[in-house]
């Protein structure tokens, strides 16, 4: 049996009451059911104490930026904030160096009427330049809130579902591909 890919689910907001809880959980349900995957869901929420509290912990950085070396793939849960992605992630992905290079990002978006999409295009020119492959693939949630029920379902299971499948089948693929070019030679041989 071939080795599990190990994908980092990654929380693209911290706000508090934050929707994205109820992306990560509908999502993580849905790869649990994909033996060819191995979840860890990485919320960086750890990193932004609020401001009354103490800084930081070191070791919350040192527990993200070892979870996210561990991965293979990436999927990150994006809402949209002002037509960009939250300032949150975009730390997230600046200050954890040498984790990204030669693997595979994909995307779920959420937000109102572009359902994160714009954010998704962003975030694509930020991953390319950490050399980052980007799937094509994505699964976006406009209007989001009303996309789901109570219990933090979609309205719409069979058609996520779907969608869902698809963006792992290709996520999986890459994931695949590079891990073993970069067990057959470094990639910072050459970037």
């Amino acid at each position: 049996m071939a080795k599990p890919i190990r994908i980092a689910l990654i929380h693209g907001s911290i706000r508090e009451g934050r929707f994205c809880d109820t992306i990560v959980r509908w999502a993580a349900r849905e790869i649990d059911n994909h033996d060819a995957f191995e979840l860890d869901i990485v919320d960086p929420s750890p990193l932004f104490p609020p401001p009354t509290d103490e800084p930081p912990i070191e070791s919350a950085a040192i527990d993200i930026q070892r979870r996210l070396h561990r991965a293979d793939a990436f999927l990150v849960a994006t809402p949209e904030y002002n037509h960009s992605f939250s300032a949150p992630l975009k730390h997230l992905l600046d200050s954890v160096y040498g984790v990204w290079q030669a693997k595979p990002v994909a995307f779920i978006s959420y937000g109102g009427v572009s359902g994160g999409l714009r954010a998704v295009e962003q975030l694509r020119l930020v991953f390319a330049e950490l050399h980052t492959a980007t799937i094509r693939q994505v699964v976006s949630f406009p209007n989001a809130p009303e996309q789901f029920d109570q219990q933090g379902y979609p309205r719409e299971p069979e058609r996520a579902a779907r969608n869902l499948a698809k963006l792992l089948a290709q996520l999986g693929w890459w994931a695949k591909a590079l891990r073993q070019a970069r067990q057959e030679e470094a990639y910072a041989s050459v970037s």
